[in-house]
């Protein structure tokens, strides 16, 4: 199954878009979008992808986060860095204005959207939704979703500190990293992901990638912000757009704990709000993509023949 990848500017950052099945959407009535979690790398997905389109036949587009990919050597991160400094692209809100300038630019006007969002990019979903009305969505699926309290969770207990005050330590050892050889950097990258044992080979390019240039700093940043900035949960949107949305929660996630989920539950009794039994982790694509991707064309199969 052929995939393409196409690197642009949009909000004036690099961006990469993976793409399989239709290249082009001329004639297409339906588009499925991913927006992923945080690192924002679209190879991430990539075995997620394929396994959706083979099983729906719809094209499978996946955008990734502004500045978080690896662009050609002739393309800059950015084109104008006071620019994108002024309007903070590389921040939540910069995030989710660059997924509605996507989708401006890139996505014909009529197109009929199924949004799948991961861990982050549910949030930004949510957003979406909100800010654009709009938009022809016919569903959305929430994997994993970090769309509450975020830096409350016992990762984010964990992590905050990190992110919020600590990060600046980490750029040096991830600049050293950026100069290893490629060959000692995919020997690091085996180690590291060791412990998990059905590893989808998929990711090791990724991992790479994000380790190559700026795209670490970037989603260490845009970490930081989502520990600030995602409190509240947005329940008037969720209310508004209940009968198009889809979450999925796991059983064991540090990042949204079962309580979430049940504080979901609770709140939204009519709502399709499912807990994983399959012991799924949050970083699914590590080991379980094609998994989701099963269950998700199971749940959306019905609405894109409606």
């Amino acid at each position: 199954m052929e995939t393409q990848s196409e690197f642009f500017f949009c909000s004036g950052a690099a961006t990469e878009v993976l793409k399989v099945g239709s290249f082009q959407l001329s004639g297409e009535k339906v588009l499925l979008l991913l927006i992923p979690g945080n690192p924002g790398v679209v190879g991430f997905y990539e075995s997620f992808m394929r396994t959706l389109h083979g099983l729906l036949g719809t094209p499978v587009w996946a955008v990734s986060h502004a500045g978080h990919c690896a662009p050609p050597d002739s393309m800059d991160l950015v084109e104008d860095g006071a620019a994108a400094a002024r309007q903070d692209v590389f921040g939540l809100d910069g995030q989710i204005r660059h997924k509605l300038a996507f989708i401006q630019d890139r996505v014909p006007r009529g197109t009929r959207l199924v949004l799948v969002g991961h861990s982050i990019g549910c949030y930004m979903i949510l957003e979406m939704m909100r800010r654009s009305p709009e938009l022809e969505v016919l569903k959305a699926v929430l994997l994993f979703p970090t769309i509450e309290r975020m830096a409350q969770s016992p990762q984010g207990k964990v992590m905050t500190p990190v992110l919020c005050q600590l990060r600046y330590l980490a750029y040096l050892p991830l600049f050293l990293l950026s100069l290893l050889p490629q060959r000692v950097a995919a020997l690091l990258v085996r180690l590291l992901l060791r412990g998990v044992p059905a590893l989808d080979p998929c990711v090791l390019r990724p991992v790479l990638d994000m380790f190559s240039g700026d795209c670490a700093v970037n989603s260490m940043y845009l970490g930081g912000q989502e520990m600030r900035m995602v409190q509240e949960r947005d329940n008037i949107t969720i209310q508004k757009n209940l009968d198009r949305l889809i979450f999925y929660y796991g059983a064991t996630d540090h990042w949204c704990p079962v309580s979430y989920f049940q504080d979901m539950r609770r709140d939204f009794p009519h709502g399709v709000i499912r807990l994983c039994e399959r012991g799924i982790r949050h970083a699914f694509v590590l080991d379980a993509g094609q998994e989701v991707a099963q269950m998700v064309a199971a749940w959306i199969g019905g609405s894109l023949t409606a």
